[in-house]
């Protein structure tokens, strides 16, 4: 494939614009928030309590309600999960998850319909997928979301 100067401009202006995402503020707080997490002891003390029941509620799964540890398995994991998703750095860094989520989906959205309103654009934000023959995240293309696709 031969380089040509349009592509070239393409090349640098993708650069730039990753550059500016990687320096935002949505992506210091992620960082920020993932740091916290990463280095709470009693944070990591529910997350790997909660990998431990995960893998226990796998086996269990295999064998579904007859697997002799089903309700026990079942109970605990609800309970560990929930203790997990309440604490506090969890939450938050769940919530700067979804922010850069967001921001992404917005870039997507924004560079593909700048190319043409017919673009198909993965989203799971239903804010993206309305309108314009845009197709959301999820669909398939099998039909039965009425998108275009």
């Amino acid at each position: 494939m031969l380089a040509t100067i349009e592509r070239m401009e393409i090349l640098d202006t993708a650069d730039e614009l990753s550059q500016m995402i990687l320096q935002s503020e949505v992506v210091e707080n992620y960082r920020k928030c993932l740091y916290k997490m990463q280095n709470n002891e009693e944070t990591q003390r529910k997350v790997r309590r909660f990998t431990k029941m995960k893998d226990l509620y796998e086996e269990v799964q295999r064998f579904g309600r007859y697997h002799p540890d089903y309700k026990t398995v079942m109970k605990e994991i609800r309970e560990v999960k929930r203790e997990m998703d309440l604490d506090d750095h969890v939450a938050e860094f769940r919530r700067a998850e979804n922010e850069l989520q967001d921001l992404l989906d917005e870039v997507s959205h924004l560079i593909g319909h700048s190319v043409s309103t017919n673009v198909k654009v993965p989203s799971g934000n239903p804010f993206f997928s309305s309108g314009g023959g845009s197709c959301g995240g999820g669909c398939g293309s099998g039909g039965s979301c009425s998108c275009s696709a």
